[in-house]
């Protein structure tokens, strides 16, 4: 991967260069950030970060943009509950920034950008915290087509820029915005081959049910595909708003007794449930760096995904995934009929995806963080000299 300067503002001289690399590491950092549940990939992310950072001896506090409601009941006023969850929200940021070294905040796209990720960064500013923002919407494109101003000033007391790809490096590259790459964390010891690969042909999706991961599409590849494979299984393991609908057309399509709606699982069931695959189907029609291939290439299982955002980055054509186009169900059946039959294909794949996977163990990802958490206590320090 390419890693350019980790700071937003240029690096001056050779003297501040010298001052990062020689810049301490912050012994307390204030992670902000969703947590599970529910199981989404910024909140799993943020749950490894923490866990990781605590492995290295680091003091670490969490400020949960994702809070429960207090009283809970607060959950079933719209209006209200904002007001419920971002009071305390900022009170516990203002209090946290203070007593911590650094602030590491994880930030999205859209009114996640202005409601959490935004006051995270501008009370870290006024608290005179060093403050690195991990970006990691997949939206970004479309975000920044209209906000890009707003969000620019934000970035201007921003210490140090990281993202998790080299898609939103160049996103943001192209806006005259620098950033460093640090990659999503993989739990090696949980994501890992089975010990005896599976021969029938047991499609997984490992997505939310909403219309941003295209289901439907999954469903209707899957009919191509059993009308070839008989005993062909797919599982869905995701929630969300289209469940009722995708069982409906699951039913409609003739694949209802092969389709199982596994639900939302805990990690070790959704390692498990990978170990027991043929192929991992990301029907994605916008992605960043997802959770889930990383964790299918670790498992040594194929991929077939759609070709969109980040994905060629990460999963590169015909070296680690197959890739088709967004909302293309009969190149997906192709991709997976084709997956499925050529054994010399299908090792190929696994065996370029697990030396992918390996760039995303935590002593991979580490080195490039505290590259980050140097860069952001240098450049706080040189804006206050």
């Amino acid at each position: 991967m390419n890693s350019p300067a980790v700071t937003t503002a240029p690096v001056a001289d050779n003297a501040h260069r010298s001052s990062t690399l020689q810049a301490p590491l912050p012994a307390r950092v204030l992670v902000v950030g969703p947590l599970p549940p529910p199981n989404g990939g910024m909140a799993l992310q943020t749950e490894a970060l923490v866990r990781c950072l605590r492995s290295e001896g680091l003091q670490v506090e969490v400020v949960a943009n994702n809070a429960p409601y207090q009283p809970a009941w607060i959950a079933s006023v719209p209006g209200l509950r904002a007001g419920f969850r971002l009071l305390p929200y900022l009170l516990r940021l203002w209090r946290g920034s203070g007593r911590n070294d650094l602030v590491h905040v994880l930030g999205n796209s859209g009114w996640a950008w202005y409601l959490f990720a935004a006051p995270a960064l501008h009370i870290a500013h006024w608290r005179g915290r060093p403050v690195l923002l991990n970006y990691r919407g997949g939206l970004a494109e479309a975000f920044f087509a209209t906000a890009w101003p707003r969000v620019q000033k934000t970035l201007r007391i921003t210490d140090v820029l990281a993202v998790p790809t080299e898609f939103l490096q160049e996103v943001f590259g192209a806006r005259g915005q620098r950033a460093e790459i640090v990659p999503n964390i993989l739990d090696n010891s949980l994501f890992k081959p089975a010990a005896n690969p599976v021969s029938q042909l047991h499609i997984v999706v490992t997505r939310n049910l909403e219309a941003l991961y295209d289901n439907a599409s999954a469903l209707q590849a899957f009919a191509l595909v059993k009308s070839e494979i008989h005993d062909a299984r797919l599982t869905l393991a995701g929630e969300g708003p289209e469940r009722e609908s995708l069982q409906q057309l699951a039913q409609a399509l003739g694949i209802a007794d092969a389709v199982r709606f596994a639900g939302r699982l805990p990690r070790e069931q959704v390692a498990g449930l990978l170990q027991s695959a043929r192929i991992v189907l990301n029907p994605s029609t916008a992605d960043n760096s997802p959770n889930s291939l990383i964790e299918a290439m670790a498992a040594g299982v194929p991929i077939v995904s759609t070709l969109v955002g980040g994905v060629p980055q990460l999963c590169r054509p015909d070296q680690e995934a197959l890739l088709v186009p967004a909302r293309a169900p009969e190149q997906m059946a192709a991709a997976l009929l084709r997956l499925h039959r050529d054994e010399d294909l299908r090792q190929r794949l696994i065996h370029a995806g697990q030396q992918r996977a390996a760039e995303f163990s935590w002593t991979s990802v580490w080195p490039r963080l505290q590259q980050c958490y140097r860069a952001a206590i240098s450049q706080r320090s040189l804006r206050h000299a």
